[in-house]
């Protein structure tokens, strides 16, 4: 059965009353908070409709109702209208970001930021090198047999390794190959290194090859295999901020599946770009996360996504508020990228 546009007003009335109040929702608070232009009488049928439906439910303590998962999900789709930031708050996340001085900084600004405006527990991946490319290679001399390699992704990430030479090399000869290595690599995406990498080793002067095979080896490690992605997480102890039917009494699921990286990546690091994901209650797939919901969506410079944001809290959220947050601290960051 549709539900009408009064009933649909009722429902957004109950979520947004016991996201706010924290307190299940009776029809006489409902009249009188809001203007329904009907009688208690009318809007307690309606509840009995929606509560018939799935929308709402009675949490057995209370005369109140308070909407299910399915309720949230019909608001957050087709009830609730993203609420743009003030003035203010686009400043603070400006002014709060501005002063980052390196990737480090961003990301851990971005995560206090994110968990301070939303009060929820806020995760931030950082920049994935699997979608970055190649800004610079450098190669400096520690000895004559000995180099330090420094890759700068073009997210600002930075990766370091030790190159140990088959025999002594010159100065020259690691000018030269450092001219040639970035000119084959530099501006490259790094899942499209490896036969570029191999070119280098072809094409390299006889008198340069024994040190460019080296090299090469290396550079596959540093470029291409399988960098441990990192998060960072800042907010936990909101998650204590809650009413008593939060997290269905308990708050020991979440936190242990906050323990677990790979759940936090596969809940914000598969976002697509330029959408935001809403994920309520049962529809998170590890059943430590049932009682949560999760916002989230994916920064990078320009249209390249190479990480995820997001936040997670209590099925009762502020999805309007935090929706427009999570978009607006996630372009911030991208534009911060860009710029870098």
């Amino acid at each position: 059965m549709g539900l009408d546009d009064r009933k649909l007003a009722v429902l957004r009335a109950i979520v947004e009353d016991y996201v706010s109040t924290q307190e299940p929702v009776g029809s006489k608070a409902l009249v009188e908070r809001h203007q329904l232009g009907v009688s208690p009488a009318t809007v307690r049928n309606d509840m009995a409709v929606l509560e018939e439906e799935g929308y709402i439910r009675q949490p057995h303590t209370s005369a109140g109702r308070v909407p299910t998962d399915r309720g949230y999900r019909l608001f957050v789709d087709r009830l609730s209208r993203v609420k743009p930031l003030s003035p203010a708050e686009r400043r603070a996340i400006e002014r709060f970001l501005v002063g980052a001085v390196d990737l480090d900084d961003v990301v851990h600004r971005t995560v206090r930021l994110l968990a301070q405006l939303t009060r929820q527990v806020a995760v931030v991946q950082y920049p994935s090198l699997a979608r970055s490319s190649v800004r610079h290679l450098e190669l400096v001399p520690i000895s004559t047999t000995r180099l330090m390699l420094v890759m700068i992704a073009d997210t600002g990430r930075v990766e370091q390794r030790l190159v140990e030479l088959p025999g002594p090399v010159s100065a020259d000869d690691v000018t030269d190959v450092r001219r040639l290595v970035n000119e084959k690599l530099a501006g490259a995406r790094l899942s499209d290194t490896p036969p570029l990498v191999q070119a280098l080793v072809e094409e390299a002067p006889p008198e340069l090859r024994p040190a460019m095979t080296t090299l090469s080896t290396v550079l596959l490690e540093t470029l291409v295999e399988r960098h441990e992605e990192r998060i960072a997480l800042a907010g936990t102890a909101n998650l204590t901020r809650g009413g008593l039917l939060d997290f269905q009494g308990s708050l020991r699921p979440i936190l242990e599946a906050l323990e677990e990286e790979v759940v936090l990546l596969k809940l914000i690091g598969e976002t697509e770009p330029s959408t935001t994901r809403v994920l309520i209650g049962d529809e998170n797939e590890f059943d430590n996360l049932r009682a949560a919901s999760v916002v989230s969506t994916g920064y990078g410079p320009g249209a390249t996504i190479v990480g995820g944001l997001g936040v997670l809290g209590p099925t009762r959220m502020d999805y309007p508020g935090t929706i427009a947050t999570v978009r607006a601290v996630a372009r911030y960051v991208g534009e911060l990228l860009a710029q870098n």
